[in-house]
């Protein structure tokens, strides 16, 4: 079916803004461009961007507005939300997606500059902050937080890996500002950095961590998960957009409703579809977004989430990126309420799945799930030639890692995984008995 809505094309993006719009307030005739900013490599925000992007859910709302106009949408991608914010703030991107903390400073950016902006809906998120990591390099001497006193840590930051990252040392007891020597970088060139040796750690969000325990260029030193703060991505609209289009804006948060629903429904044809548009490997994209993945998608802006925000601002004051901020004002809840109607209660409640071991079989469309690691492993021993990725959550945690990355401990007749060797550790020092194992003794233990 042809479609009225279409991405604007390369050469249309160069031609003057009186011409195409570089937004909704442009446009002349007609014709109104829409314009959308997102990361399509941090998957946490698939259903408001690359994922969305790929299934054309939100052509196909404006197509069905008939309201005269003719709708184009520019996807414009950027690595992280700093770049996004400029841009809404400066007129030329009506709708985005971002990480927490970037969603405060973009909040407060908005309204120093007489442009506010509102959170309007949430992508994915994770309770207890299992979204962002700390690694090292695969031969790191370092095993736990404290080790990285007086170390070299890249970061983004005023990003929610940032966030994590001071945090978490602030629990260790080192001064997350004169107790690490850290550098503001991107995620890729903090990786190479890391891969280079040129930093000691690297603190991210999705989906660096997985990508690069994947590929072996790195290994877990701390789960954000050990923090137990819930962290997430949203949706953040112009409030001159949203008055001047309110109908666009109802149109986006269905198209997302519709891309959450594909994505639950469908997690691994969504991580196909993911890797194929951001390069990234498909076994990554379904860490974090399959059926038991690290993130939790739906629109709904629940309570916990909008109060792990608040939190959040403290962080960012202190390390002196925004005075104070005004969440509840920030927060604009009634665009998704209307656009998802009577099932807005239910995604509200909706609880996140239940944590479980999944083995994803080459040639396969479907995970295989499992009750216990150990079960997992027994399947794994039994058909090594035959997996293309294995998962298992970390037993104190319940983030979910590869495991064939994983700290493995056997506690008598249970084999349990742990994403890093601190958390690892706690547990065998709190049991007698147990101790830490191989991946390849913990796979002839339950085999």
């Amino acid at each position: 079916m042809k479609r009225t809505a279409v991405a604007v094309s390369a050469v249309a993006l160069l031609l003057p803004l009186s011409a195409c719009g570089g937004s909704a307030e442009a446009g002349s005739g007609s014709t109104v461009t829409v314009t959308v900013g997102y990361q399509s490599k941090t998957i946490n925000t698939v259903t408001a961007g690359t994922l969305l992007r790929s299934l054309g859910y939100f052509e196909k709302q404006l197509n069905s507005l008939h309201d005269g106009h003719t709708y184009k949408v520019d996807w414009q991608d950027y690595a992280t939300g700093a770049p996004i914010t400029a841009q809404m703030t400066a007129g030329k991107i009506d709708i985005g997606s971002m990480g927490d903390f970037p969603l405060l400073l973009n909040a407060a950016r908005g309204k120093q500059l007489g442009r506010p902006t509102h959170l309007v809906s949430v992508t994915g998120y994770n309770l207890r902050g299992g979204l962002n990591t700390v690694v090292t390099s695969p031969h790191s001497k370092l095993s736990t937080l404290k080790d990285l006193k007086g170390e070299k840590v890249s970061t983004s930051v005023g990003s929610a890996a940032d966030g994590t990252l001071v945090r978490a040392l602030q629990r260790a007891g080192i001064d997350p500002d004169k107790g690490i020597s850290k550098l503001n970088q991107q995620p890729a060139v903090g990786a190479s950095a890391l891969s280079a040796g040129s930093v000691d750690a690297l603190s991210q969000f999705v989906a660096w961590p997985g990508l690069l325990a994947y590929q072996g260029r790195a290994k877990a030193l701390y789960d954000g998960a050990q923090l137990n703060l819930p962290t997430f991505h949203g949706v953040t609209a112009r409030e001159d957009f949203v008055q001047q289009r309110p109908g666009v804006l109802e149109a986006f948060l269905k198209a997302q409703a519709e891309a959450t629903d594909y994505l639950n429904a469908h997690p691994v044809a969504a991580s196909e579809k993911v890797a194929e548009a951001t390069g990234l490997p498909a076994e990554v994209v379904y860490l974090y977004n399959g059926a038991h993945g690290i993130a939790t998608f739906d629109p709904a802006v629940k309570p916990q989430l909008v109060s792990a925000l608040k939190q959040d601002v403290s962080v960012l004051k202190a390390a002196k990126l925004t005075g104070d901020i005004d969440v509840d004002s920030f927060v604009d809840d009634q665009y998704v309420k209307k656009a998802l109607g009577s099932s807005y209660a239910k995604r509200l409640a909706a609880a996140a799945a239940p944590a479980a071991s999944e083995v994803w079989p080459k040639g396969s469309e479907k995970t295989v799930s499992f009750k216990s690691a150990k079960e997992l492993l027994a399947y794994l021993a039994a058909h090594q030639a035959g997996i293309r990725a294995a998962y298992v959550p970390d037993a104190t945690t319940g983030t979910l890692w590869f495991a064939d990355k994983a700290v493995w401990v056997a506690d008598g007749d249970q084999l349990l995984p742990f994403v890093t060797p601190a958390t690892a550790q706690a547990y065998v020092t709190a049991h007698g008995g147990a101790r830490t194992v191989s991946y390849r003794d913990a796979l002839e233990r339950a085999s």
